[in-house]
């Protein structure tokens, strides 16, 4: 058996930027230990397979160590797949996940995602986060992800997990945010549980970033940087109980996976 594979560096406009992920065309759904096995073997924080199912495609999500629930820049890459590789016609393709029905839109300009929003809410920080992180929150609030604000990008950028610590906590992963200097914010998102120590740009996060941020700038649009050693940008639009994230994808590689030994 031989798989196409394509890896696609999504939220960003360059090779080498924003935050690779494998996107994997299937027939029919393999078994799960085997999509699980070739994530861990692609060894990115995210491998995404699809099916197609009449007009749109179950779509599915695997870290090296997990399935998740949510993921934005796969879900970026494997729509980048379809407009550009796989010849999906229209300029929208709808993805049957584990999240609801997400709906992938192009233009001339961005292609943009439109996901649910997980406002976060005030909580208690956990024993050990602050020792996890480093640092001492400004005020700590928590949806799928704690998420930490700090009072500076260069607080954000200067954060240095140990990533043995954040493991233990009880949610996704941990998210530390700041306004920025020419975004209207940063963030940097930490999964070591999920085999994911920092991820380079993460589209569900701002799904909780984007309420936080829109309801303390008064905005429904932000410009968000998400500043890992990659870095990328995402454009988020509040509306209702929806973000649209919007961003570029450029292919890195075509290829085949060789099952056949």
């Amino acid at each position: 058996m031989r798989l196409k594979q394509y890896q696609v560096d999504a939220f960003t406009e360059r090779p080498f930027g924003g935050n690779p992920a494998a996107v994997v065309p299937l027939a029919a759904w393999l078994p799960d230990e085997l999509l699980q096995a070739i994530a861990e073997e692609n060894n990115l924080s995210e491998t995404a397979f699809y099916v197609p199912r009449g007009p749109a495609y179950e779509l599915r999500w695997f870290t090296p160590a997990a399935e998740v629930d949510l993921c934005g820049h796969a879900t970026l890459a494997t729509a980048h797949v379809l407009f550009t590789h796989e010849h999906a016609s229209g300029d929208a393709v709808t993805f049957h996940t584990r999240s609801g029905d997400l709906v992938v839109r192009r233009s001339a300009t961005a292609l943009e995602m439109d996901f649910p929003a997980r406002v976060p809410a005030p909580v208690d920080p956990p024993p050990r986060l602050a020792e996890a992180l480093g640092v001492t929150p400004l005020e700590t609030l928590a949806a799928d992800d704690y998420l930490v604000v700090l009072e500076s990008e260069e607080a954000v950028r200067a954060v240095t997990p140990d990533f043995t610590l954040l493991a233990t906590l009880d949610r996704r992963g941990v998210v530390v945010t700041a306004p920025g200097r020419e975004a209207d914010f940063v963030s940097r998102f930490f999964a070591p549980r999920l085999g994911v120590p920092e991820d380079p740009v993460t589209g569900s996060t701002h799904c909780e970033l984007a309420p936080y941020w829109g309801q303390r700038l008064n905005r429904t649009t932000l410009r968000a940087f998400q500043c890992s050693r990659r870095g990328g940008e995402i454009l988020c639009t509040l509306r209702d109980t929806r973000v649209l994230l919007a961003g570029h994808a450029v292919t890195f590689l075509r290829g085949e996976i060789d099952l056949a030994q």
